[in-house]
């Protein structure tokens, strides 16, 4: 404890001592989905998450595991296969009224050829003197939830340590919390999640002796320390179960993104407010095939002749649970509709002791 709290102190006295920018896309890659339920799904998950997984969308969600304990592990590629994300997570169930989880995200490039020695003070190129790096993004959360005395009410918080490292040229640390609730009315459910409550900061650190010269020669600003502000966003959604017949449901959803942090390209947007919403449904048979389906990143986008093009990401997927095994998989961006390039999206569950039906939430 006093280890953290000389931390909040020295990131506290970053904040007052330095110049702290607030950044529209500043940890943009804890927005990614790391399931392949909820990419198919375009991340409309917020209010039905109820899995290992939920510590990334909604913490109060993993009151709803159904087994004592959860794990999940996650790859996919993006921008045809440049980027990688991981994914490993697991989830306890400590008892009927709450849960714990913890996970770690990876999102990086790697073999990233750096070419500052190439060219020595004579004009010679050296290939020999190319080495390679790579820049990467790291969360480490750990999540509780617990369901409130009133009925239908769960809540959950997640405490997030970031690291994010660009080769031996610049790392930052930071930290943040998530608040989300979860609420179940007759068959209705909504889900809410507070992203970033206090804000999240990033304390970035830059080596400058390895940018100084090229820097200077080549007219560019020497980056100075810094501290970077995630600013809080709110996300919330509905969904309802319909049953279709003895082995046939289905369970639509719509999210609403919602943040004050600049002027973004989503559906509603001004210097105010932006609001991007996202839908997706699952078609559950004999809760053994998931069919799946979703659109998000809805947006007008303007072109290098000022006209505006409708832009969304249409994604499909699909899961199959057999005994504690459940392995889903997402292609989004189906049609190459989107300036987003399409990925393919793995993910691979198991749960252990499942509880009996007698302890089954709400």
């Amino acid at each position: 404890m006093p280890k953290l709290l000389t931390l909040f102190f020295i990131i506290f006295y970053m904040l007052f001592q330095s110049e702290a920018q607030i950044r529209i896309y500043s940890n943009d890659f804890l927005s990614v989905s790391t399931g392949a339920e909820a990419a198919s799904l375009s991340n409309s998950v917020v209010a039905s998450s109820d899995n290992v997984y939920s510590t990334s969308v909604n913490p109060a969600g993993i009151i709803n595991i159904k087994s004592k304990y959860e794990i999940a592990a996650v790859h996919s590629e993006y921008f045809a296969g440049i980027a990688k994300f991981d994914y490993i997570g697991a989830a306890y169930k400590i008892n009927d009224s709450s849960s714990l989880a913890a996970n770690i995200i990876r999102f990086g490039i790697d073999n990233i050829p750096n070419t500052l020695e190439l060219i020595d003070e004579n004009g010679n190129i050296d290939y020999d003197k190319i080495s390679y790096f790579s820049t990467a993004d790291w969360a480490f959360t750990l999540s509780y939830a617990k369901k409130s005395k009133t009925k239908g009410l769960s809540y959950g918080i997640n405490t997030k340590i970031i690291f994010r490292n660009q080769g031996e040229f610049a790392k930052a640390y930071g930290f943040g919390f998530d608040l989300g609730i979860i609420y179940n009315r007759k068959n209705w459910t909504f889900g809410a999640t507070l992203k970033d409550a206090t804000s999240t900061f990033n304390a970035w650190f830059y080596n400058t002796e390895k940018l100084e010269d090229v820097f200077i020669n080549t007219g560019n600003e020497i980056p100075e320390n810094s501290l970077e502000i995630t600013a809080p966003s709110i996300i919330t959604g509905i969904t309802r179960n319909f049953t279709i017949s003895e082995n046939i449901s289905v369970k639509p959803e719509i999210d609403f993104n919602i943040s004050f942090d600049g002027k973004k390209y989503v559906l509603i947007s001004s210097d105010i407010i932006n609001i991007d919403p996202s839908a997706g449904a699952e078609l559950n048979y004999k809760n053994i095939i998931f069919f799946r389906a979703g659109i998000g990143d809805i947006a007008e986008i303007p072109d290098i002749n000022g006209e505006t093009t409708l832009n969304f990401r249409p994604n499909i997927g699909l899961g199959i649970k057999l005994f504690n095994f459940k392995l889903d998989y997402a292609l989004t961006d189906i049609g190459d509709n989107s300036v987003a390039l399409y990925s393919n999206i793995f993910s691979l569950s198991c749960n252990f002791n499942k509880i009996k039906k007698k302890n089954k939430p709400y």
